[in-house]
Parts: structure tokens; sequence; C-alpha cells
């Protein structure tokens, strides 16, 4: 069983920016391993905290035999970090997804290229029970950490019970959640549930709530438990939002910070209205006009723009931009100027392209 390393566990726990890694590919479509490097290295150099790779947003596609790109994704990442040798902690996290066989497959294949933690989707699972998934979630705790991960029925997952949450946060080398549920209910369900944990002051808790970013980061639940009031923050995120202005989310999460050491008015307000101006961003980013059917492309459009990705293709070439949402990402691009990172960018971009 591989355990998580003190240092990325201490990370976690102060809460941390992970962006969900898309994947670069030429005009063809074929993996573009130049491109890829230059995107690990952007979220390094924004000062992320780590990155997860093959999932949603690295395409669920690579998977499939026609591509057979899941281990050398991981691989490319994996070598992209080793070079940049950095002198702090940054956790590499690998998507798991499938049916037990599978699930347990790719936990060794991710930490046999030395992953720290397997993001484990509860996706395409309905033909097993609650007590299935459990058991499949501790077989690949066994192999790997195990970062869990609610996810909104609109984009495959199910809506899952109180009383599984209660027994998932129990499973020795579960280290985190996302909860990117969607829905207020279902994310009281996970964080009550690590409230009356045993294990709660082990479990860090990351939001993947796109329609309530900074809200997940500002909230503060509380819980009595037994004799006493239990305390429970998101800590950071792991978010496919935040696999574009990079650098900018970095800063937002240390205004977070900032503001609950050393509250105000004044940055409660301004972290209110960043708060709703981040979530118009997502909405054009992701497309929940849609059913969330343009969200990888419009990750890849707001890259292409900054000139971190030559393209918006997808393995899969329906996965296209929805009407409307160009002009969406223009809008918001211009109405949200201080959220971007075109500046950071185009001066990364002149000493990277340098350097290679």
């Amino acid at each position: 069983m591989k355990k998580l390393d003190g240092a990325l566990k201490s990370l976690l726990m102060e809460g941390t920016v992970i962006p969900a890694h898309p994947l670069a590919l030429d005009e063809n479509r074929r993996f573009d391993e130049e491109n890829q490097r230059l995107l690990t290295n952007y979220y390094i150099q924004s000062g992320a905290g780590g990155i997860a790779v093959a999932v949603h947003s690295t395409q669920f596609e690579i998977r499939l035999s026609e591509h057979s790109l899941f281990e050398k994704v991981l691989q490319v990442a994996a070598e992209g970090i080793e070079a940049a040798d950095l002198d702090r902690p940054f956790v590499k996290i690998a998507g798991i997804c499938g049916q037990v066989d599978q699930a347990v497959r790719e936990a060794q294949v991710a930490a046999d290229l030395g992953y720290d933690m397997g993001l484990l989707s509860m996706g395409g699972l309905h033909n097993l029970t609650e007590a299935e998934i459990l058991e499949r979630t501790e077989a690949v705790a066994r192999i790997i950490p195990v970062f869990g991960f609610y996810l909104q029925p609109s984009v495959g997952g199910r809506i899952f019970t109180y009383d599984f949450w209660s027994k998932f946060v129990e499973i020795e080398n579960v280290e985190a959640i996302k909860c990117a549920s969607f829905n207020r209910y279902q994310t009281l369900d996970v964080v009550r549930a690590i409230a009356n944990s045993s294990r709660r002051d082990e479990i860090a808790l990351y939001t993947g709530n796109d329609d309530n970013i900074v809200q997940d980061l500002l909230s503060v639940y509380r819980f009595r438990v037994g004799e006493e009031d239990v305390d429970v923050e998101f800590r950071g995120g792991l978010l496919g939002h935040w696999a574009v202005w990079t650098h900018k989310a970095v800063e937002l999460l240390a205004k977070v910070k900032d503001y609950k050491e050393n509250p105000s008015y004044e940055k409660w307000k301004e972290l209110q209205v960043i708060a709703n101006q981040v979530t118009d961003v997502n909405a054009a980013l992701f497309d929940p006009a849609h059913d969330f059917k343009g969200c990888i492309p419009g990750i890849h459009e707001v890259l292409r723009r900054q000139g971190l990705m030559k393209g918006i293709w997808c393995l899969n070439p329906e996965e296209v931009l929805s009407e409307g949402q160009y002009d969406e990402i223009s809008r918001v691009y211009e109405a949200y100027p201080d959220l971007n990172d075109d500046k950071f960018v185009k001066k990364f971009l002149s000493t990277y392209l340098v350097k290679v």
C-alpha cells in the first residue's frame, strides 16, 4: 500500500490549487507531446500545488484502444514535473475510472509511474451498489492513496447517500475528497460525513463545484458531534476551471486564506464580487447552457487564445464549442480583465520557448 508523503499531506491540508490537466493535440488529433509538456510547465510556474492527469479534462477517450494514451499521458506529465526539479511539494494525481478490474489496473499504472494519489471517479458505475463501490474504493486504496470524487449526475455521476459517505471516509488511505456534486444538499452530505468521521482530521476537502468555487472556499461548516462543535472547511480546489488563468487562481486562493486569517468587511466584499464573476466565467467555459457539452473545448479555447495550445481539437471530432460559446468566452474575457493571467502567460512563453 503506497502512502502519501508527509509534505504532500501537509500541502493538501493547508490548501492548494490543483488544475485538471488538458490534453494537447495537433491538427490531425494526434498527441502533441511538446505542447503537453509546455502546459505542465505552465501549471508548475503558475504556482499550482499539483496537477490531476488522465481526468475528465484530459479526455476519457485516452483510454480507448485506438488511442492508447492513458499511460503515455501520465508518463509525460511525470517526466515534466521531475525535470522541473522543484524545491517545494507538488502532488501528482492520476485519474482512475471504470469497473473494479480497470480501476485497480489504472491505480497500479499510476503508482508505478510515481503518482502520489488516484482521483477515483464514480462515473459510469450505475450497475454497482453502494456497497460494491465501497469495495472498489478499498481495492484501489490498497494500491495508491485515494482522492475521492463526488461527480454530478448531469455528466455521468450519481447521487450517493449520507450513509455511503460516512463509510467512504472511514476507508484507510482515503486522503481527500473532491466534491463536484453541484448541489448544496449533496455537498452537505459529504461535509457532514467528514465531520462525524473518526478520520476527520486526515481528510482534505476540495471543491469541484464549478458553480460555487469561491463560496466553497469561504464556507465554514459546523456540526455538533457528541459534546463538541466540529468545523469543516474546503481546503482548496481540484478543478478543470483552474486549468486556465491558473496564476490568477493561485492569487485568488491566497486572498481567501488572507481573509480567513485577517478578516475585514472590505476583503469579504471583494471576494463576494469575485465569486460571482468566477461563476459567470465558468458558465462560459463549461457550457451549462448546453448540458456542459462544450466544457473541454471551452478550456482549450482560452488556452489557445493565450498561445498555450495550438487549437481546440479533441479526440472526439464531435466535441466542439457549442453555439454561442465562443462569443460568451469573449464576453467574460472583456468583462473581467482582472481574472485572466495573459501578462503572466506572455512572460512565461517568452522564457519557456527560449529554453526549449
